[in-house]
């Protein structure tokens, strides 16, 4: 075989390898879009069937505001403040948005819903609202870590309590940063609070020892407080970042 046919053989087999390369990326390119493609779309919230049977509905569809409006009677949705990306609903860094609530209104329902926190971030669920107010019990969301030896001695500002009523019990925090789980399961007059899973706060509405409790808080004087039976399901905007996602009620019967 002489130079010539060498060379071109040679040249041949160059051109070759680069068009596979260039085929390998393509397919490396392709799926990495379609990962990140089922990525995205994963991080919206769904349902199993077996939710759906069990009457789950979503609060959150992951991509708009439907649904929710601003506390305050005459206003809509806040314009800033409140960023939806990704499946996730966050108070945004400069905040100002104000509190968030759901147009519907729910009487006995669980609620569950992930959560997670920046330093010094302060932010809560509320339910059994007073009308037109954002004034109502409150699921205590904070970062604990960031809270003075006289606040974790008194309890009451702890993560997952009845805030400013109820100290937490058997607490375990996730890191600032990681998620959450939160649920508020209401029944008539009795009030669960439950954070990864361990239940952490427990009451009756109304009763002697309730009041009593309440009666050392700061809604001392507000006869009204916790007593409305039906209510819309309220995010606080308080302080710092706060996220929230797969946002979900039952009505139980």
């Amino acid at each position: 075989m002489n130079s010539r046919c060498q060379e071109i053989i040679i040249a041949s087999l160059k051109m070759y390898q680069t068009k596979i390369n260039n085929m390998k990326n393509l397919i490396t390119m392709c799926i990495v879009i379609a990962l990140s493609a089922n990525f995205a779309q994963a991080q919206l919230p769904t349902l199993t069937n077996k939710e759906k049977k069990q009457g789950w509905i979503l609060l959150f569809d992951g991509k708009t505001s439907d649904g929710w409006k601003s506390y305050r009677a005459d206003r809509p949705f806040p314009e800033k403040g409140w960023v939806i990306e990704n499946g996730v609903l966050t108070i945004a860094p400069d905040g100002n948005g104000g509190d968030i609530i759901t147009k519907e209104q729910f009487s006995d329902f669980e609620l569950s819903l992930e959560f997670r926190v920046t330093k010094k971030a302060n932010s809560g669920i509320k339910y059994f609202i007073l009308p037109g107010t954002n004034l109502g019990c409150e699921y205590q969301i904070y970062d604990d870590e960031s809270l003075t030896e006289a606040q974790r001695a008194n309890g009451t500002q702890l993560q997952g309590a009845l805030y400013d009523v109820i100290a937490p019990k058997n607490v375990k925090n996730k890191p600032v940063g990681e998620w959450n789980h939160a649920r508020i399961i209401s029944k008539g007059a009795h009030v669960e609070h439950w954070l990864n899973g361990k239940k952490v706060v427990e009451f009756e509405r109304g009763s002697d020892a309730f009041k009593a409790m309440v009666a050392k808080s700061k809604f001392k004087d507000n006869e009204k407080w916790s007593t409305p039976t039906q209510t819309p399901i309220l995010l606080q905007d308080h302080g710092g970042v706060a996220s929230f996602r797969n946002i979900k009620i039952r009505r139980l019967p």
